[in-house]
């Protein structure tokens, strides 16, 4: 059975889904807002990308405004949203902000990455 590639955490679980999750394999962190125009617009194309890549790298999905989840998005230091962060190895290794066409998410991806 295939592990699911599109999730949401939340502040009580973002260890487990991100932190030691990255250690299997590259996971892209969506801190999104709903009411954010530009969250709505790249939050499909991030699904797009993970769902092509076949399991070589996971979305998480961090809605802000949702219980004590803002407290993620200033532990990371996240000034506006969408901020799109990759975690690998349990640490940060890139980020974007703001809507993004596929191909510049899977570059993104490709150089902050290590993918096997």
């Amino acid at each position: 059975m295939p592990d699911k590639l599109i999730i949401e955490t939340s502040l009580d679980t973002f260890e487990h889904d991100v932190l030691t999750a990255s250690h299997e394999k590259p996971i892209l962190v969506d801190f999104w807002a709903e009411w954010c125009p530009p969250c709505v617009v790249v939050a499909p194309l991030l699904e797009q990308v993970v769902n092509e890549r076949d399991g070589e790298v996971m979305l998480v999905k961090l809605e802000v405004d949702e219980g004590e989840n803002m407290k993620l998005a200033g532990r990371y230091q996240v000034r506006g949203f969408p901020t799109i962060i990759l975690f690998q190895n349990g640490e940060e290794k890139g980020r974007f902000s703001g809507a993004k066409p596929v191909s510049q998410i899977e570059l993104f991806i490709d150089e902050h990455s290590e993918l096997i």
